[in-house]
């Protein structure tokens, strides 16, 4: 998660440097993706998720290769393997630990923080890296772990505290896995009823139905090699029929100019209204 808004400036240096150098890299690997401005891009910069959660199943997404989502996969490790990679990538945004013990990231890996966050905070396991040896700069700790493994995905799932300073933050995340076991998928929700992907308080690891998650609905995930396609066919008839993966897509393909925006959007506010 982003830190503390106090230095605003500083953390949209950071990011930008950070997606300057390696985003781009990320983008390359998808053909005609030149992350062009696009005039609808303004759309949709509510802070708020639509609530499409039963949206018809695409036919796309039981074929195989970049079309299929993870919703249909099975964990190819060991359930102590996908906690120690969770706990692993907590390590990277921890002032304290050591900075070289990075999880088995895809090359694509996304990471996507919902609002009061920033959306999409990351593409590519290049800007991932360097925007969380970045962060590591603003003193942090993450004390506090409960960290599971899952039959379904998210293979991973953790309810952590980050402390920015004096400020607690409760934050809940999932791991998205694929065959090899690299991870490619991050997701983050505040730890706050209301701002969680399940409206249910006793559904501690979101496993009710009608959890409102994006992972298991972006197409190339289920692939044995878990790599997003933003070109492909079935993206775009996803992007199509669903919101939150028609904001993926816009992001995705202009991840810099994306990130100000929202940056501008909520930066000021993000921490008052997504920690405890």
């Amino acid at each position: 998660m982003m830190p503390h808004s106090r230095q605003p400036l500083a953390l949209l240096l950071f990011c930008l440097l950070s997606f300057a150098a390696a985003c781009g890299g990320a983008a390359s690997h998808n053909a005609g993706n030149d992350a062009s401005e696009n005039p609808d891009d303004d759309e949709n910069n509510d802070n708020t998720a639509d609530d499409d959660d039963d949206a018809s199943p695409l036919a796309c997404w039981d074929e195989p290769g970049d079309s299929a989502t993870s919703a249909g996969m099975t964990p190819r490790q060991a359930p102590a393997y996908y906690v120690a990679q969770s706990l692993k990538y907590f390590a990277t945004l921890d002032s304290d630990a050591d900075p070289r013990n990075i999880p088995n990231y895809s090359e694509l890996v996304a990471r996507w923080e919902w609002p009061p966050w920033l959306k999409l905070t990351g593409l590519g396991d290049r800007a991932m890296v360097v925007i969380d040896l970045l962060l590591r700069l603003y003193p942090t700790t993450i004390p506090e772990h409960d960290c599971e493994a899952f039959p379904v995905q998210p293979f991973g799932r953790c309810h952590v505290v980050f402390h920015y300073q004096d400020t607690p933050c409760a934050i809940y995340e999932e791991f998205t896995f694929n065959d090899q076991g690299q991870m490619t998928f991050i997701e983050a929700w505040s730890d706050i009823p209301g701002l969680l992907p399940t409206t249910d308080p006793n559904d501690y690891w979101a496993e009710g139905a009608g959890v409102h998650r994006l992972s298991t609905k972006i197409p190339g995930l289920g692939g044995a090699d878990g790599l997003i396609n933003l070109d492909s066919a079935c993206m775009q008839q996803a992007a199509d029929q669903d919101a939150d993966v028609a904001d993926f897509l816009k992001r995705a393909k202009s991840p810099i100019r994306s990130w100000i925006e929202q940056f501008l959007i909520s930066g000021k506010d993000m921490m008052q209204l997504g920690c405890k």
